[in-house]
């Protein structure tokens, strides 16, 4: 069996002070290392706490000058930390970017090279999140990890109530979905992620901030709905509590590549030539919002 771990950092930020995160990020990821990890997987923007943007000027420069770049130290930092530790990790950074920051991912892998960076496209232009530039496309990477290599796609938070986020990556051969998260996870978010994993036959991992910050709830959904007998079979792998805690998920990659061969989900019986709506840009009532970017 091919049991690929990721370890769900649902972890207390010290919020803007980033030298703590840096040191909070690192105790962190050693521990899910001891725990045999494959992958560490942080909660949205790490690097500040999804510390919101204040409205009064100085404040806001502040905020806007925490951003950081791929050649800073902390991203650094943690690309030495991955090779030292044999650990891919999923780094959560307000990330440098000309004209505006980015809501960013980066996916460095267990050689300490960045193989994936992912600006949030969906970002919450409804709140502070309008400060950001958001990304452009979704990106799929293969993974070179101790189980071998995995497809992985990366999407954060907002970006997974959008069906066609989680269809993309699938389309592009994501077998692993990891989501940076910071919002409350409830019910109808939970089984809309669930679903996610369902309708796309691939696995998803979700790391959130515990309370009070957030609600916790970090989980892990498999992609496989059924055994081999046609049974229905539980897709949660692991649901945090609200508490600080790392969670570990294991998904069985050979399981999941056998289900992906033989089921009737995903990609076989799709018919794209009717869906031509998908991607027009009209916003009709009762959807219209002033705040929306395209």
């Amino acid at each position: 069996m091919i049991s690929l771990k990721v370890a769900l950092l649902q972890m207390s930020s010290a919020g803007m002070n980033q030298e703590a995160n840096l040191n909070i990020g690192e105790t962190t990821c050693r521990l899910a290392h001891q725990m045999g990890a494959d992958i560490a997987l942080f909660p949205e923007m790490w690097n500040i706490g999804y510390t919101p943007c204040p409205q009064a000027p100085d404040a806001r420069r502040n905020w806007l000058d925490s951003a950081v770049g791929p050649d800073d130290l902390f991203v650094a930092h943690f690309q030495a930390l991955a090779r030292e530790l044999d650990l891919a990790i999923v780094l959560t950074t307000l990330e440098w970017w000309p004209d505006a920051p980015r809501d960013s991912a980066c996916l460095i892998d267990r050689h300490g090279q960045i193989v994936l960076t992912y600006a949030k496209v969906h970002t919450c232009d409804f709140d502070f999140e309008a400060e950001c530039t958001p990304g452009e496309d979704f990106y799929v990477c293969d993974l070179d990890t101790t189980q071998g290599s995995v497809k992985v796609g990366v999407m954060i938070c907002y970006d997974r109530e959008f069906p066609e986020s989680a269809r993309i990556l699938m389309l592009k051969g994501a077998e692993l979905i990891l989501t940076p998260n910071a919002c409350t996870l409830d019910a109808p978010r939970l089984t809309q992620f669930r679903t996610r994993a369902f309708e796309n036959m691939l696995g998803v991992a979700m790391a959130n901030y515990p309370y009070p910050q957030q609600n916790g709830h970090s989980v892990a959904y498999d992609g496989v709905a059924f055994n081999e007998k046609g049974a229905a079979v539980d897709p949660l792998i692991v649901e945090a509590g609200d508490s600080e805690g790392i969670y570990l998920a294991s998904f069985n990659l050979e399981r999941l590549r056998d289900f992906r061969k033989r089921e009737i989900w995903g990609n076989a019986f799709r018919k794209p030539h009717a869906y031509s709506r998908l991607i027009s840009e009209e916003v009709l009532e009762p959807f219209v919002r002033p705040q929306a970017r395209r």
